[in-house]
């Protein structure tokens, strides 16, 4: 391992320790589905945790392969998301939409995530708010068509691009993190690599990662060092826009 990197690990470890010490939890990328960009382990456990009579109701509904059939209507919500939308009638689609109005499926209504409460008369809510999945995945390769399976099926195979840190809430992905050490890089090249390297579209293959695609994965995309943090909500290749946090 290349000096470099050693410190820029160094960089992420500490971090990652801080982040647990407030309760995130550190997740493996072999739990990470990349077809679907979820992480599928925790979409599941916080609303079966959390809303059991509700996830009773859907599997009435349901009865055979019911968490599949979850993760489908999930998908069907996700994936309506319009980059260029203005329709309030589409404002529960894409993550941000999923978080804040949750799914409905036939009689049973779920939420995805819980705010915090403005006061802790509803035990309910307390409670389900303290369920949140908080959960972050370093060194995440993210693409679905980095495989050699990709690439006997089709004759293309994408680079096993990884980006250092991807956070997850209750499954879903809110926030990519390159990170840098200014000791030995600048944060100019993390906001470089989402410039050329981590791109919504996979130039191999032409299909879309949907991690990184604006609206329907990750809501917000850091570049990261011990001093400076930009941002970009939308990543356009090099028309990605980093203003400064």
């Amino acid at each position: 391992m290349s000096r470099d990197a050693t410190v820029e690990a160094v960089f992420q470890n500490e971090i990652i320790a801080q982040m647990q010490v407030n309760g995130w939890l550190l997740g493996s990328g072999d739990q990470y589905h990349r077809e679907t960009a979820l992480y599928t382990g925790d979409v599941l456990g916080f609303v079966k945790q959390t809303q059991a009579k509700e996830w009773a109701k859907f599997c009435k509904v349901f009865p055979s392969d019911s968490e599949q059939h979850f993760i489908n209507h999930l998908l069907t919500q996700l994936n309506k998301a319009d980059p260029n939308a203005i329709d309030k009638e589409l404002r529960s689609y894409g993550t941000l939409g999923v978080l804040r109005h949750g799914l409905k499926i036939r009689n049973a209504r779920f939420r995805l995530c819980q705010c915090m409460p403005e006061h802790d008369l509803n035990p309910d809510t307390l409670a389900r708010y303290k369920e949140n999945r908080c959960r972050l995945v370093p060194e995440l390769v993210y693409s679905p068509y980095a495989t050699d399976e990709h690439l006997v099926e089709t004759g293309k195979k994408a680079r096993s691009w990884r980006i250092d840190l991807v956070l997850f809430i209750n499954g879903l992905p809110v926030a990519t993190l390159e990170l840098k050490s200014e000791f030995k890089q600048s944060v100019d090249n993390a906001i470089r690599q989402y410039k050329t390297t981590r791109l919504p579209k996979d130039p191999e293959t032409g299909k879309p990662e949907l991690l990184l695609t604006f609206k329907r994965g990750a809501l917000v995309h850091f570049a990261v060092s011990q001093y400076q943090v930009y941002m970009a909500t939308r990543l356009a290749g090099a028309d990605t826009f980093f203003p400064a946090v």
